[in-house]
C-alpha cells in the first residue's frame, strides 16, 4: 500500500496552438489507506484523470507518484495498481476461480499461493460457493464482486475503480456500496473511485475531488463539500435537490450570488413572497417548488408542515446562519 500524489497534472490532445487541453493542472495529495472519490458530470475529465494514474493515458505535463516513485513513464503492469472496470471485463469461458486467478497465473505466482489468495478474497466477497461457476451463471452484482476479487488477489498498492456500479440497478448499487465500504475497512488499500453519482461520492468517500471542465473545483471531505461548497458549480452539483442559487432575490447584493440549501428555508411572515408552482411528495418529506420574482426556489419540508398547492403564495426566509455567498463573476465562494 502507498500514498498517491498528483502534482500539477495536465492532459492535452494534439500539439501546438490547436491542442485541446482537457485536464488543467490537477494537484492532490492522497494519503496511504485513504478512499478518494472523483465525481463530476460527463466530460469533466474524471475518467481521463483515473486513466492517467493507471497508465492508460499519457501525461502531457506534471507528475504522478505512487509512494515515492514517479510513475509517469511506467507501463500499467509496472505501477502496482489494480483496476475495476464498469463492464466487469470477465473471461466468459473461465470459472470464477480462474477469472480471479488469471493475473496471478500470468505473473507466475505458485499455485498454492494463488489458491490461498483467491480463497481469502472469495471469503471477503462471499463468493466461495460460486468459484466453479461461469460469468453467465452470475447476476450483475456477483460479476462485479468477481471483478473486485480479481483486483484484491493482486494485493496492489492502489485500487482504481472506473464507475464500477453504473451497470447495476438501484438496489444492487446500494448493496455493492456497502460491500465496497466493508472491503476498504478490511483491506485499507489506497483507493481512487470515479463516479458521476453524487450519492456514491458522499457515501463512499473519505474525501471527494469535484471535477468541473478539467479543473478540480474542490478537494475536501463529504461534509465540507456539502456544507461549504467552494464554487457555485459544486453547490449545484452536490446535493439533491441542489442548492438554491439566487441573483436577484430581495437582499442579494449586486455582484454576488446567494446560496441556500432547500432544507435551510423556513416559513416566515416577513420573508420573501414565493408563488408555489409544484409540490413533490417523497414520503416523509415534501419538495416545494416556487418562484421569487423570476428565480426558482426549492424548499424541503417535512410531513408535519401544512402542504401548499400550486397557485398558493407563501412567505419563506433563509436561515441567517446557513447563507452561502459566491462571487457572481468567478463563481467562487466569498464566505
Amino acid at each position: 500500500m502507498a500514498s498517491l500524489s498528483l502534482r500539477n497534472v495536465i492532459k492535452r490532445y494534439g500539439h501546438g496552438p490547436k491542442a485541446n487541453q482537457v485536464i488543467h493542472g490537477v494537484s492532490a495529495e492522497i494519503a496511504d489507506h485513504e478512499f478518494i472519490v472523483i465525481v463530476g458530470p460527463s466530460g469533466c475529465g474524471k475518467s481521463t484523470l483515473l486513466r492517467m494514474v493507471a497508465g492508460l493515458e499519457e501525461i502531457s505535463a506534471g507528475d504522478i507518484l505512487i509512494g515515492d516513485r514517479v510513475v509517469n513513464n511506467l507501463e500499467p503492469a509496472e505501477r502496482d495498481i489494480a483496476m475495476v472496470f464498469q463492464n466487469y471485463a470477465l473471461y466468459p469461458h473461465m470459472s470464477v476461480f480462474d477469472n480471479m486467478a488469471y493475473g496471478l497465473k500470468i505473473a507466475k505466482v505458485p499455485s498454492a499461493e494463488i489458491k490461498v489468495r483467491v480463497d481469502k478474497a472469495a471469503k471477503i466477497l462471499e463468493l466461495g460457493h460460486l468459484l466453479e461457476r461461469k460469468p453467465r451463471q452470475l447476476s450483475g452484482g456477483q460479476r462485479q464482486r468477481v471483478a473486485m476479487g480479481r483486483a484484491i488477489v493482486r494485493q496492489p498498492k492502489v485500487f482504481l475503480f472506473d464507475e464500477p456500479l453504473s451497470n447495476l440497478d438501484a438496489k444492487l448499487r446500494a448493496q455493492t456500496r456497502l460491500e465496497i465500504q466493508k472491503l476498504h475497512r478490511e483491506l485499507g488499500i489506497t483507493s481512487l473511485f470515479v463516479t458521476h453519482d453524487q450519492v456514491e461520492a458522499m457515501t463512499l468517500a473519505q474525501r471527494i475531488i469535484v471535477m468541473n471542465g478539467g479543473v478540480m473545483d474542490q478537494f475536501a471531505t463529504p461534509e465540507e463539500v456539502y456544507s461549504r461548497p467552494a464554487t457555485t458549480f459544486v453547490a449545484s452539483f452536490i446535493g439533491s435537490p441542489p442548492m438554491n442559487l439566487l441573483k436577484h432575490a430581495p437582499g442579494v447584493r449586486p455582484g454576488t450570488i446567494l446560496g441556500i440549501r432547500p432544507e435551510h428555508l423556513i416559513l416566515d411572515p416577513n420573508g420573501w413572497s414565493v408563488q408555489i408552482e409544484h409540490v413533490e411528495l417523497l414520503g416523509a418529506e415534501r419538495l416545494i417548488y416556487g418562484r421569487v420574482g423570476d428565480e426558482q426556489l426549492i424548499m424541503r419540508a417535512d410531513e408535519g408542515q401544512p402542504a401548499p398547492v400550486p397557485g398558493d403564495t407563501m412567505r419563506i426566509a433563509a436561515r441567517p446562519d446557513k447563507l452561502h455567498w459566491f462571487d457572481a463573476g468567478s463563481g467562487k465562494r466569498m464566505k
